[in-house]
């Protein structure tokens, strides 16, 4: 990734960034902590970077977290820094969380370990890299990508960094997806044939161009910042939605990727497809179908599924199948798959997969939504959208990470990123 300006990253983040380019970071710098309950050295410092409705909602699952100490956040409305300075000045009883507008002056800071990204898609995947370049492990809000290009660019800078990755896919952490993945990765299903994907809509959109309006001013809300890497457009409140703009990617922007990157990812898992993915993608009907080189069929479909719940997946093989979602509830042929007592738990809460993101930023281990897992997962998205946008067959090569013989495809694999943010 070039340089980027805030007079050179406020000089690479100093020393610190050249001291930590592989090297990871056992011991926090900071030993802030509540009543000395949690030793210094397994103490998280913590910052944040976007925080609306989402964001704030995961925060609430860092907050109590044992040893985790959170000490600054960063967004670029004003509103929005307050109200997070707010909730976590009530939290500790003090005032010490600090503010910051540019990301890049956060990142600088050498005491925080880690951070949470939950700003709109489009700063995913460059916010990620530029925090893993500043030596801090990643919490970040999914769709984690806008491109097939940039999903593979997020997954080389975890690797070249050392640094910890999960993306927000958080039923990855829920039981009832862990146990449905497990019966179909150790054959209780016979062998697998058919993976069942609900993305909810798969029509391709851009968030477009809208008529200007007066521009806010910077310190209420930066446009300039907002925007980011995105292409710029005038400014107009509704696009201050964080999380419709330009959701789910760029120039294929909307589809698949909103929900895929949960529903598709839980497949990719159940496949043992988390280091590449599908290789031919054909839409039919109202639906996106996709094979893998193993010869399991994906199907992304909106209807004909039981009511278990939103982010629906189903896996069948030769001997069995079994279907759950986000009721936490389960249904299976033969019945006996899952038969016995099982713990259920409704909805998708986030507090199972941030502590998973804990133990593993102090134990530098691979958490479940890894940088590789998001990469190819996002991917098989991404090359859904594509296959559904240009209405017919294409054809993936996940080595050359390229689809075969198809420039017109192939040139929807990236799209080129505003000045100066080039991730």
């Amino acid at each position: 990734m070039k340089t980027v300006s805030r007079r050179n990253f406020l000089k690479r983040a100093g020393a610190f960034a050249g001291g930590l380019v592989a090297v990871p970071n056992l011991i926090p710098l900071s030993a802030l902590g509540r009543g000395g309950a949690v030793a210094p050295s397994e103490r998280i410092v913590l910052g944040a970077i976007g925080i609306g409705g989402r964001g704030n909602y995961v925060l609430g699952c860092f907050l109590p977290e044992p040893g985790v100490q959170f000490v600054a956040i960063c967004d670029v409305k004003e509103q929005r820094r307050q109200a997070v300075k707010k909730k976590a000045d009530d939290f500790y009883k003090n005032s010490d969380c600090a503010m910051y507008r540019d990301l890049r002056e956060l990142l600088a800071r050498p005491d925080l370990d880690a951070v949470l990204i939950a700003t709109g898609p489009n700063w995913h995947a460059t916010a990620s890299i530029l925090a893993a370049e500043a030596g801090k492990d990643v919490y970040c809000e999914k769709p984690c990508t806008k491109t097939i290009v940039q999903s593979l660019e997020l997954a080389r800078a975890f690797r070249r960094t050392g640094r910890v990755f999960q993306a927000g896919t958080q039923r990855r952490s829920l039981p009832n997806f862990a146990y449905a993945v497990e019966l179909a990765q150790q054959g209780k299903l016979g062998q697998l044939q058919t993976l069942h994907a609900q993305p909810r809509g798969l029509t391709t959109q851009s968030s477009g161009w809208l008529p200007p309006e007066p521009e806010p001013s910077v310190s209420d809300v930066d446009w300039d910042l907002y925007l980011g890497p995105a292409a710029w457009r005038p400014f107009n409140k509704s696009l201050l939605a964080g999380g419709e703009f330009e959701k789910g990617g760029g120039l294929v922007g909307g589809g698949c990727l909103e929900w895929g990157s949960h529903c598709v990812d839980l497949c990719q898992w159940a496949n043992d497809a988390d280091h590449t993915a599908a290789v031919e993608y054909w839409p039919e009907g109202n639906q996106v179908h996709a094979r893998y080189a193993n010869g399991v069929k994906l199907v992304v479909r909106d209807d004909g599924w039981l009511p278990l719940g939103s982010c629906p997946v189903r896996f069948e093989g030769t001997r069995g199948w079994v279907e759950t979602g986000d009721n936490g509830e389960m249904e299976a042929s033969p019945s006996e798959l899952i038969a016995g007592p099982r713990p259920r738990i409704a909805g998708y809460p986030a507090n199972f997969h941030v502590r998973d993101f804990l133990n593993c930023v102090r134990t530098r281990g691979r958490t479940r939504a890894n940088a590789d897992a998001a990469c190819w997962s996002h991917i098989t998205c991404h090359a859904i959208n594509i296959a559904q946008f240009l209405q017919r067959r294409v054809h993936f090569d996940p080595v050359k990470c390229e689809f075969s013989g198809d420039e017109e495809a192939n040139r929807l694999r990236s799209e080129a990123l505003r000045e100066p943010w080039t991730a």
